[in-house]
């Protein structure tokens, strides 16, 4: 017995809205690429450097907000910087909402919520209320199997079409393999489109067991981030349907932040600096001021076309 889920296309019909794009990617022959973004200028570069797929990271969102990654932000801060994401980029945002923002109450709302404003997925994790950050030590217990199966149940039947991906954190929690693959067959069997199996081992030995124990029909999406020798050729013959870079954007901006700020105090000037800085131009084109002006021009043009007709 499985969840709703939506209309399926027929196989040679183009997909069409932002969730049937991310559907099709997860569906896809080859691994699908999803950048972590915490910002419509992140997504932007994103999707120019030619990334399937924007995760909306908790971890950027957060970490951006200068508050831990502990289900200190609430549903509607992460909601508005997903909905940001989705407004500026012409590929799919698969949103990370934690653990659903509390019961199943708040999952349908989120659910709700998370798709009237353009987003393409959502993922939530199956760890108890409020989440602590898969990479810190501390609490790291896993939410009762039958409260997450609800979870998973109430998400797929109150979207339209969204897609909803389950994250099984056995691996993390220290629960071990036969537990993360007892519960994804109970969130395959609730109705979720995809899995996400995290691990922190340094090496994705880990992923690549649970990827050949696992013998259900949903596609299985890691984030290499702590085993970040892994290849995409590697992850493809695996069977993996996606990886998610989740936060390297994030922390190569600290780095270089950090470094330019601490240079022109030292020196006192931005002039050496300045080699090594994005041009104005670069952040107007982010920004599409030419589209701006374009259009502004196109429209006073039109404007005074009517004026000069009516007299």
């Amino acid at each position: 017995m499985t969840g709703s889920r939506p209309p399926q296309q027929e196989p040679n019909d183009p997909p069409t809205g932002a969730a049937q794009r991310l559907r099709s990617a997860l569906a896809a022959p080859r691994l699908t690429r999803a950048m972590g973004s915490h910002s419509p200028l992140s997504a932007r570069l994103a999707e120019e450097a030619g990334f399937d797929v924007v995760w909306s990271s908790g971890l950027e969102i957060s970490a951006t907000a200068g508050v831990p990654d502990a289900n200190i932000l609430a549903l509607g801060e992460c909601l508005d910087a997903a909905a940001g994401l989705a407004a500026a980029v012409d590929i799919p945002v698969l949103a990370d909402c934690d653990s659903g923002f509390g019961n199943v109450n708040n999952v349908i709302h989120m659910v709700r919520s998370y798709e009237a404003r353009g987003v393409a997925g959502v993922c939530i994790e199956d760890k108890q209320f409020p989440k602590l950050n898969s990479f810190i030590e501390g609490n790291q217990d896993l939410a009762p199997l039958d409260d997450f199966a609800g979870k998973i149940r109430a998400a797929t039947e109150t979207r339209t079409d969204m897609v909803v991906v389950a994250r099984l954190e056995a691996l993390i929690s220290g629960q071990g393999m036969a537990e993360a693959l007892r519960r994804a067959d109970v969130y395959e069997r609730a109705g979720a489109d995809a899995l996400l199996i995290h691990s922190k081992r340094k090496d994705p030995e880990e992923v690549f067991a649970f990827r050949e124990a696992y013998h259900g029909g949903l596609p299985v999406i890691v984030v290499p981030t702590t085993y970040n020798q892994v290849t995409v050729e590697e992850l493809e013959q695996r069977g993996f349907a996606m990886a998610i870079y989740a936060n390297q954007a994030l922390r190569s901006s600290i780095r270089a932040m950090r470094e330019t700020l601490t240079k022109i105090m030292r020196d006192g000037t931005t002039l050496n600096v300045e080699p090594e800085l994005a041009p104005l131009k670069e952040i107007f084109d982010l920004q599409r001021m030419p589209q701006m002006l374009q259009q502004q021009e196109r429209y006073e043009s039109l404007g005074r076309e009517l004026a000069e007709a009516a007299q």
